[in-house]
């Protein structure tokens, strides 16, 4: 059987250029063209999001790590926030100690997340997934500012877990949507300097066993040195001024007022944590290429 001869265009489309209907060409165009490379300030979104959806689903797959670091924080609240409210040994302005524990709690699980972080940045030098990621065109800053805003989304979890324990308590907690954010916040910005600061130190130390020992002498005075158990007015005077530079207190400061409505320096507080949060990026990611020699 012969082929049938496709019929021909008519004069007036082959004189306007008509071209055949586009599903009889196929555009390969997507297929042999690369995307265009993200450049610039768009680097660190993109990395961010990658860092925080690794951990993410790192969370998914084994939620063990979710549990056994939620008994820590009731242990305080059951123990410590319970016997504490019955002594009533502590004077709080006749706010339930139980109440003003709960914030400090939160700040507490958040920052024993972040203060080992660099253990993390160690172990992918040591596998030499770091030395592949400084050699990529994303800046180290990206990097740095990724990977502390994930240990950040790791911390959020941590503290609904606690915020839940506590309404279980019967903490009076505010369940306002816009203050619940303001927390989320707070606990991101907190957490991101403190796995900055874990960070930095990995890149001075260069050993897992020197952070480790580091990271363990350090967090209890960052605790106790802070607002998170009891008022500043309470400390000695050379306390105090530790407590005023410790990043902690102002966290502790702005989860206190905008949970359960004490007052606050909040625009101090959110500037305090914003400003250590860019400062502690800028002094891991001065170290990151030390990691990785």
């Amino acid at each position: 059987m012969s082929a049938v001869p496709a019929a021909p265009l008519p004069a007036s489309a082959e004189a306007a250029g008509a071209e055949p209907a586009a599903t009889d060409r196929p555009d390969l165009g997507l297929l042999l063209v690369a995307p265009r490379a993200r450049t610039g300030w768009r680097l660190v979104p993109a990395r961010v999001f990658a860092m925080c959806a690794v951990e993410l689903q790192k969370l998914r797959h084994d939620r063990t790590e979710l549990y056994t670091r939620a008994i820590q924080p009731a242990l305080w609240l059951l123990i410590f926030g319970e016997t504490f409210t019955r002594l009533k040994a502590i004077p709080t302005n006749g706010i339930p100690y139980l109440d003003y524990l709960a914030p400090g709690i939160i700040a507490q699980s958040a920052m024993f997340i972040a203060i080992f972080y660099g253990i993390m940045i160690i172990w992918e030098r040591d596998s030499g997934v770091l030395t592949k990621l400084l050699v990529t065109p994303t800046p180290r800053a990206a990097l740095v500012t990724g990977k502390a805003f994930a240990a950040g989304v790791k911390a959020v979890i941590q503290a609904v877990v606690v915020v839940l324990i506590a309404a279980v308590l019967g903490v009076a907690m505010t369940w306002n949507p816009l203050r619940l954010l303001g927390v989320a916040v707070v606990v991101l910005l907190g957490s991101a300097f403190f796995s900055c600061l874990s960070m930095t130190i990995a890149g001075v130390v260069l050993t897992r066993d020197r952070l480790m020992g580091i990271g363990q002498a350090i967090t209890m005075p960052l605790f106790f040195g802070s607002n998170a158990l009891y008022p500043v007015s309470l400390m000695p005077g050379w306390l105090q001024v530790i407590s005023k530079a410790n990043p902690l207190s102002y966290q502790v400061d702005a989860l206190r007022g905008l949970l359960i409505g004490t007052k606050a320096h909040l625009p101090l507080d959110f500037g305090v944590l914003a400003l250590a949060t860019v400062l502690g990026i800028a002094a891991a990611s001065s170290l990151m290429g030390r990691l990785a020699r």
